[in-house]
């Protein structure tokens, strides 16, 4: 009997999140964005009027459940694939078999590929016609990004669906039908959950109803009853069930970039606290320490810039350290850069007068090298004119001459009067103000 296979006699050896699984769009818990009572999804389940759709969404929110409430409610032929061990050769029996159903019969047949990202783009190219022509209905479910992982042509012919994680008080729904229902859950077992137990599980499965349901049906059926004949399912016993929480977090996906988007806002915005927590989450999962590093010393250049030159240093120590000693380590010199960099002063100003340099380079003719400041260490540089009239600063007042290093006037880095780049602004003035003087008095007077 497969997942999808109809029985009034659920089998009690698949796991309880199997059993489980709502048959009815009621008894669904969650995703009331897209399963409201006016929701375009539920009007068309229930019309039995479905178009091809990706859902998309982390591992517990409901996609396979919500394609099981589908098999339930609608009149279509219902197919179950699961792209890790389906084939093109696979596809193509399914979609001939579905053609020659809606031709013999008109019935429609719904085709769910669990896990869609899974196949490469030359199995997502096979199912493109058939969908285009309507031969099957199309649902794939997907923990990454669609818009990343599924080829744009599918994109374009599906509706796309993103489910959330379930709530606290979502899983806790599912958790009490659980230990209620006597058909397909616990419900004929004598237990006495606790409230705190199962608001731990609730709390620390981060949205996953698989997680939860699996860890109370490991903690009870591993569990002998109490003098009294009952179970009990405390606190403890749940903290032993469901051991270390699993951070979803693919380096190549959506989650990797969505987390180090907000780890470098964090810092940037200067909150220390906000750039720790997801710092903690991609070193958690398992994120390779010089990626934050580099992190780090990118924004500690582009964000903090001259307001604070140790901010560079410190990130760059950060970085080295890293490499050297490793994780668990690694953690604390990298939180120490990150603490720093975050609360310290901003100034992009050093990033804007590189990008403005950048875009004269590339969009406007480049200038001729002024000859006094070309190379003249090699020998017959003097017979060429190299470096000739070229003024050498420390032989001047202040280890400064008024000289041009370009043969235009450019200006690009605009120093702010933040941290320390308001001491580099107010020397700059300085030096503007010679460079007036020096101007006025003409060549050779400033000595």
């Amino acid at each position: 009997m497969d997942l999808f296979e109809k029985s009034s006699s659920p089998d009690t050896n698949k796991p309880l999140a199997v059993r489980l699984r709502p048959e009815t769009l009621s008894e669904f818990v969650g995703q009331e964005h897209i399963l409201g009572k006016d929701c375009l999804l539920r009007r068309a389940i229930k019309s039995d009027r479905l178009s091809s759709l990706i859902l998309y969404g982390p591992p517990g929110s409901g996609k396979t459940s919500l394609a099981w409430c589908i098999s339930k409610v609608t009149q279509s032929h219902f197919v179950w694939l699961n792209a890790t061990t389906s084939n093109v050769e696979e596809l193509r029996t399914q979609i001939a078999q579905a053609k020659h159903r809606k031709s013999s019969s008109g019935r429609k047949t719904i085709l769910f590929i669990d896990e869609i990202h899974r196949f490469n783009k030359a199995q997502q190219d096979v199912l493109m016609p058939d969908v285009e022509e309507a031969n099957v209905i199309l649902i794939g479910a997907t923990v990454q990004n669609p818009f990343f992982s599924i080829v744009s042509p599918l994109i374009s012919r599906s509706l796309i669906l993103e489910l959330k994680p379930l709530s606290k008080e979502n899983i806790l729904k599912i958790l009490a039908f659980a230990l209620r229902d006597k058909r397909r859950g616990l419900g004929n077992m004598r237990i006495k959950a606790q409230r705190k137990a199962l608001s731990f599980l609730a709390e620390v499965c981060d949205g996953d109803a698989r997680r939860a349901l699996n860890a109370l049906e490991i903690g009870i059926l591993t569990s002998s009853p109490a003098q009294d004949g009952f179970i009990h399912f405390n606190l403890k016993l749940a903290q032993e069930s469901i051991q270390k929480k699993i951070v979803l977090y693919d380096k190549q996906g959506d989650a990797h970039f969505d987390t180090a988007s907000a780890f470098i806002k964090a810092m940037r915005g200067s909150d220390p606290d906000a750039a720790l927590y997801w710092m903690a989450k991609m070193l958690y999962a398992g994120e390779d320490p010089r990626f934050i590093a580099r992190r780090i010393c990118i924004l500690a250049a582009e964000d903090v810039g001259n307001a604070d030159p140790l901010a560079l240093v410190l990130a760059n120590a950060a970085l080295q350290i890293s490499e050297f000693v490793g994780m668990p380590e690694a953690r604390i010199p990298l939180a120490q850069a990150v603490i720093y960099v975050a609360s310290a002063p901003k100034s992009n100003a050093s990033y804007l007068a590189i990008n403005k340099a950048y875009q004269d380079v590339e969009k406007q003719r480049l200038k001729e090298i002024p000859e006094y400041l070309k190379d003249a260490s090699y020998p017959g540089a003097a017979s060429l004119g190299r470096g000739e009239e070229y003024k050498y600063p420390h032989d001047y007042k202040g280890h400064f001459v008024n000289q041009k290093y370009t043969p235009h006037t450019v200006k690009y880095y605009e120093p702010t009067d933040i941290g320390y780049e308001a001491k580099i602004k107010q020397r700059l003035e300085r030096l503007k103000s010679v460079k007036k003087r020096s101007s006025a008095r003409g060549p050779g007077q400033n000595r």
